[in-house]
């Protein structure tokens, strides 16, 4: 069979090479991504499109190519599995990541050798399916920390859960770290630790998260996939543990060529759906991603994000439902400021009982003037502001007070919105408008100051 592989390989890099862009990863997954190839993709993402799309439906990496999960999601319905305009059964599974010794092997030889096994195995053996994994919230056994306790909450007695993100320093020194976190002291349920945003270098989220551990923060620690691989990815988030850090975040990442190193390489081994999983198999089953036994598991509470706000819309829901099989208990999204689109995103995630499954948390921000939030609308690749946002805080006098006003406003309109968990504070070194917003709004009170004897 290797002898019929090595003549088999140029055959279908030519076929599917013609038809489907090949790249003869060895791991094929056409059948299940609706015979769009997700190594066109520009993150080489395996299950459903990033954060990042363009309003046109093109690649956040490569402007001039349309987004490959569009295609894929397409592909899929014109695939009709399932009823006209509904998604194959398949369309859920989760792709696994690349398994890179296979890289130029024939994909069809392993297809018939697992056929031909099948057939040796004889009609008396019944073919069992792999166990569907199930993710219950509300495990009463599981040992929790405050972020795990305040989402479970939620689920209990609809506590808004407020969380708050910001960015690791670029100093050794601390100080200023704590010092910014400390203004959300009492304010907020977990912090962000941002993971080079933007592509940014700056303090590791892995270090700023173990600081505020040290000094009573509940941080919550990002992790993405683009600056490193599955091995230096599970050491990371273990190291993390030790240092008291058990609320880890999965992102994929931003791209690189728009941050402050635009010459560095991109890794993008894992996506968030694939980290997630494995992360989940090191707490829950205390094994790394290779099947070797940790000597003792992590005990991590895992999250993940949700970009409602930009296409595929349609897909933006299966593919969270993904992220949640894989292990996500926790979800924040992009930033929201757009109502209607959040409406129809939790519409459809009620229907799927995915609120039931995981805290969604909705992401609120401000920024200093108009002119920012145009930009940032304008240069960073899944953020959606309407015009009428904009026009808004440009035609006020005071444009940051007209910005936290919007702010509270959705925060209020995001409370009447059945399934919203919570929501995720963002702005740019902007820590103080943020805690008066958590104020205004009347999520949290600011703790009063001891009184002195």
């Amino acid at each position: 069979m290797p002898r019929f592989g090595r003549w088999l390989a140029p055959v279908e890099h030519v076929a599917k090479g013609l038809f489907f862009d090949c790249q003869m990863c060895g791991d094929c997954a056409l059948s299940v991504t609706g015979l769009a190839c997700p190594m066109g993709c520009g993150k080489q993402m395996r299950n459903g499109p990033c954060g990042g799309v363009r309003a046109n439906g093109h690649c956040e990496l490569r402007p001039g190519q349309r987004c490959t999960w569009l295609e894929a999601g397409e592909g899929d319905l014109r695939m009709q599995g399932g009823a006209r305009g509904e998604h194959r059964p398949s369309w859920r599974e989760r792709v696994a990541p690349l398994d890179r010794r296979r890289a130029g092997q024939s994909s069809w030889i392993r297809v018939i050798s697992a056929d031909q096994a099948r057939r040796a195995a004889g009609p008396g053996i019944a073919q069992v399916a792999a166990p569907t994994e199930s993710l219950d919230l509300m495990d009463p056994v599981r040992p929790s920390g405050p972020f795990e306790q305040a989402c479970r909450e939620w689920h209990r007695s609809g506590r808004f859960i407020v969380t708050v993100e910001i960015a690791p320093p670029d100093s050794p020194d601390p100080a200023a770290l704590l010092q910014r976190a400390d203004r959300f002291a009492g304010l907020v349920d977990a912090i962000n630790i941002t993971d080079g945003a933007g592509a940014n270098c700056h303090m590791s989220s892995v270090a700023a998260a173990s600081v505020l551990a040290a000094a009573g923060h509940t941080p919550v620690c990002q992790v993405g996939c683009r600056d490193r691989n599955r091995i230096a990815l599970q050491g990371d988030v273990l190291g993390a543990a030790a240092l008291g850090v058990r609320n880890v975040l999965c992102l994929t990442g931003d791209d690189v060529s728009q941050g402050d190193h635009p010459e560095a390489k991109p890794v993008f081994d894992l996506d968030a759906v694939n980290l997630l999983h494995i992360l989940r198999g090191m707490s829950e089953r205390g094994e790394y991603a290779s099947g070797r036994k940790l000597e003792q598991a992590p005990r991590l509470f895992l999250g993940a994000t949700a970009n409602p706000f930009v296409p595929p819309y349609a897909d933006r829901v299966a593919n969270l439902e993904r992220k949640i099989d894989a292990g996500a208990r926790f979800i924040q999204t992009q930033f929201c400021f757009d109502l209607g689109l959040i409406e129809d995103f939790m519409r459809e995630v009620r229907a799927r009982g995915l609120h039931e499954r995981a805290a969604i948390i909705v992401g609120v921000g401000t920024l200093g003037s108009a002119k920012a939030l145009r930009w940032m609308a304008e240069h960073v690749p899944g953020v959606h502001v309407p015009q009428a946002v904009t026009e808004r805080i440009a035609a006020a006098a005071d444009q940051k007070a007209e910005g936290r006003r919007v702010a509270i406003e959705t925060i209020h309109a995001l409370r009447r919105i059945e399934g919203v968990a919570g929501v995720h504070l963002m702005g740019h070194k902007n820590e103080a408008a943020l805690a008066q917003i958590i104020a205004e709004s009347g999520l949290r009170q600011a703790p009063q100051p001891a009184a002195v004897a």
